[in-house]
């Protein structure tokens, strides 16, 4: 099954931080978020996400979670977090 460059960067991520089975719990999270389905392949909402870069993907989930009162150009993107703050 290929995998997307959003599903290797999360293995990775979870790998890095000692999960065991990093591959299929990257898997699992990834489809249940709806990025992509059981067999691997994008969603539409996966190739949008999948298109993003890590920076921008953090931006877009710290103004998501601000409900709207921020865009995503508000944040600044740290990459040691893999977060986004306001500037």
């Amino acid at each position: 099954m290929p995998k997307s460059k959003i599903e290797k960067r999360l293995t990775r991520q979870l790998a890095g931080k000692h999960e065991k089975n990093a591959a299929e719990m990257a898997h699992s999270l990834l489809v249940k978020n709806a990025i992509i389905k059981p067999n691997g392949d994008l969603t539409a909402k996966g190739i949008k996400r999948n298109a993003m870069t890590p920076s921008e993907r953090a931006k877009d989930r710290a103004a998501k979670s601000s409900e709207g009162k921020h865009k995503p150009s508000e944040y600044v993107y740290n990459i040691n977090t893999n977060r986004a703050k306001l500037k």
